[in-house]
């Protein structure tokens, strides 16, 4: 499956990852970049709002375990998992963008290789800035 990113996250991610110092890169983030090169870019207006863009709230079930998880998708500075905020650059932000509601996601986490069922996806907040 190849992710659907829209112009103006892609640009954002773009922004975000050349503002990140050498020595604040990570794994999640040269792992952000392979997605980014492989996605389909499409424009703002010809992305389907059951995609996971930069500001989606989503909630996905872990297959294995069948744990129901809500999050919003946001810039790290952003981030707060006490407020079900997830960051782009978390190991699940870079998983999940892209993918639409319905979809069966396998990815490599910290915890191992884990499935998640994206099982709604809604179009919160508009993020703009880093």
């Amino acid at each position: 499956m190849v992710p659907i990113i829209k112009k103006s996250d892609e640009k954002a991610l773009s922004e975000l990852m050349e503002s990140i110092p050498s020595s604040g890169r990570t794994k999640e983030l040269g792992v952000l970049q392979s997605e980014l090169r492989r996605a389909k870019i499409v424009a703002d207006n010809k992305i389907s709002e059951k995609v996971i863009q930069l500001g989606s709230s989503f909630e996905i079930i872990d297959i294995a375990s069948g744990r129901r998880l809500q999050f919003t998708l946001t810039f790290p500075k952003n981030a707060n998992l006490a407020e079900q905020k997830l960051s782009i650059l978390s190991p699940l932000g870079v998983a999940l963008i892209g993918f639409q509601e319905g979809k069966v996601i396998e990815w490599n986490l910290p915890a191992g290789t884990r499935k998640f069922k994206i099982e709604k996806v809604s179009q919160s907040e508009s993020i703009l800035s880093l």
